[in-house]
């Protein structure tokens, strides 16, 4: 945990925004951060609640390095920032580290996909068995 440092985000804050480079990750160590699709002249469209342990943001691993989504504490949030030149920097002195960091980032990813199609399917599956 060299690499992290404690930060704190105030409920509402903004996180990152999507678009925007990404330059660091965080590990929630408590509170909830919803990642979020921004829409036009709407609020914000939730995607997903993040909370205790989880990993905050995976699109530093990936050229071009830009969210993908938004990120906003919905409550207080402590956490664990990376800066994600440094790890990416990590990762490519010590094969063994950053193959494990590239599974860990893959098996988040994997899950919340699949977290995603459950609730497309819970959303849309009762319109498409009434049509």
């Amino acid at each position: 945990m060299s690499q992290a440092r404690e930060v704190n985000f105030p409920e509402g804050a903004r996180i990152f925004e999507e678009g925007s480079r990404a330059e660091s990750f965080w590990i929630v160590r408590s509170g909830t951060v919803t990642l979020q699709i921004p829409l036009p002249a709407r609020r914000p469209a939730p995607v997903e609640n993040l909370g205790p342990g989880e990993l905050v943001g995976w699109s530093w691993l990936f050229p071009p390095y830009t969210w993908q989504l938004s990120a906003e504490a919905m409550t207080p949030v402590r956490s664990y920032e990376f800066d994600a030149t440094a790890v990416r920097m990590l990762m490519d002195a010590d094969p063994a580290f950053g193959s494990a960091v590239g599974h860990w980032v893959g098996r988040v990813l994997a899950l919340r996909l699949q977290q995603t199609r459950t609730r497309l399917i819970d959303l849309y599956a009762p319109r498409i068995a009434t049509a």
